[in-house]
């Protein structure tokens, strides 16, 4: 079987001859450190991108099958983006910065991390008309059509291969910050951020509608969110499900004329209340499942929702950076989770610096051997 059959045979619930070693691709630094280790050559931790030639390179002295992540997209953010621009040059050695959505934060150069937040522009509505709104439209020059007209015959055939349907809300949450959108929520005007969730995810389904178009074929589309945390969501559910559900029913509707039934959605944190708003509005696949410090969260998801709720992910990548015990402990819980079926091991996110070369090796060879 290819591993294209594999994961999707799985992920179907159909007979496989053995489960895919997949992973999340990693932070910029672990390459840098492997590198600097004498682990991988220097030119395999530059411009290394997922199911890139040198990710499938890597993949290939590592042991894994393949990249997960192996996803095309479209331009579905604010188009033209910011420039950006570097404010202040602080005494620690970070910047002050306008990055690519407008928002102001602090970031320190050569490394790849969450940064400071400290100011944001679209706080009010003619911020919105003037600024964002136009760079909320669609329009063609968002799509690569040329790509996408030959795309059947150039994809990867080894591998599923995804296809990125946007943000409902943490795309927003990027441009306002997590304190800006609270204001904007709480304190400022619900109607105006109503038409900010409308305006932009509008302009999202008709750049899902234009790639579907071209008669590119997927195996499973993603949206993108991440707007929970380690207590749970940073909206409340109510107000989210008001704000949001219909333009997920909608875009999952959308792929799924097109023959996509498998639709994941990235959400890192607690996501528990917001499961139900997502799984009853098409989304039916848990991706990367972050165990953090609140654990598994996968098996409550299927005891809730069925069968119909799948999963990718669910691996604590923490393992990694300790010992073969340890990994050996997450290679027996991953043996319970598949044998729920519907279910694919894999790191729990981009594996991140202090990772050993050697544990990744072995759990690569190791969740190959899981009976199905």
């Amino acid at each position: 079987m290819t591993n294209r059959e594999r994961a999707m045979n799985i992920l179907h619930y159909k007979p496989a001859d053995r489960l895919p070693a997949v992973h999340f691709g990693y932070w910029q630094e672990l390459l840098e450190e492997w590198a600097d280790q004498k682990k991988i050559p220097r030119e395999l931790a530059e411009k290394n991108y997922d199911g890139s030639d040198k990710d499938r390179e890597l993949d290939k002295r590592i042991g894994w099958d393949f990249n997960w992540a192996t996803k095309e997209g479209m331009q579905r953010g604010l188009y033209p983006e910011f420039e950006f621009k570097i404010l202040e040059n602080l005494p620690d050695g970070s910047q002050r910065v306008q990055n690519r959505v407008g928002l102001i934060e602090r970031i320190k150069p050569g490394i790849d991390s969450i940064p400071s937040e400290d100011d944001y522009q679209l706080k009010d509505r003619e911020a919105f008309e003037t600024i964002y709104k136009p760079k909320m439209q669609y329009m063609p020059e968002r799509i690569d059509f040329e790509f996408y007209k030959h795309f059947n015959e150039t994809r990867l055939p080894d591998r599923p291969v995804g296809l990125e349907i946007g943000s409902v809300l943490g795309d927003i949450r990027n441009m306002t910050s997590v304190v800006g959108m609270s204001y904007l929520i709480y304190d400022e005007d619900e109607e105006l951020f109503a038409d900010i969730v409308d305006t932009y995810a509008d302009m999202q389904y008709k750049c899902v509608e234009a790639v579907l178009g071209t008669g590119a074929k997927f195996d499973f589309a993603h949206f993108w969110e991440d707007i929970c945390f380690k207590n749970g969501p940073l909206i409340a559910p109510a107000l989210f499900e008001g704000l949001c559900a219909k333009h997920y029913k909608k875009r999952t509707a959308l792929c799924r004329k097109y023959g996509i039934d498998i639709i994941s959605l990235d959400c890192d944190g607690v996501v528990e209340s917001l499961l139900p708003i997502w799984f009853e509005n098409g989304v039916n696949t848990m991706f990367p499942i972050e165990v953090g410090i609140w654990g598994d969260q996968f098996e409550k998801a299927r005891n809730t929702f069925g069968k119909g709720m799948l999963g990718v992910g669910g691996m604590d990548k923490t393992a990694l950076r300790k010992d073969k015990a340890a990994v050996d402990a997450e290679i027996e819980r991953m043996k319970h989770l598949v044998s729920l079926g519907g279910f694919i091991p894999c790191p729990d996110h981009r594996l991140m610096p202090g990772t050993k070369f050697e544990l990744v090796q072995y759990y690569a060879e190791q969740i190959k051997k899981i009976n199905l």
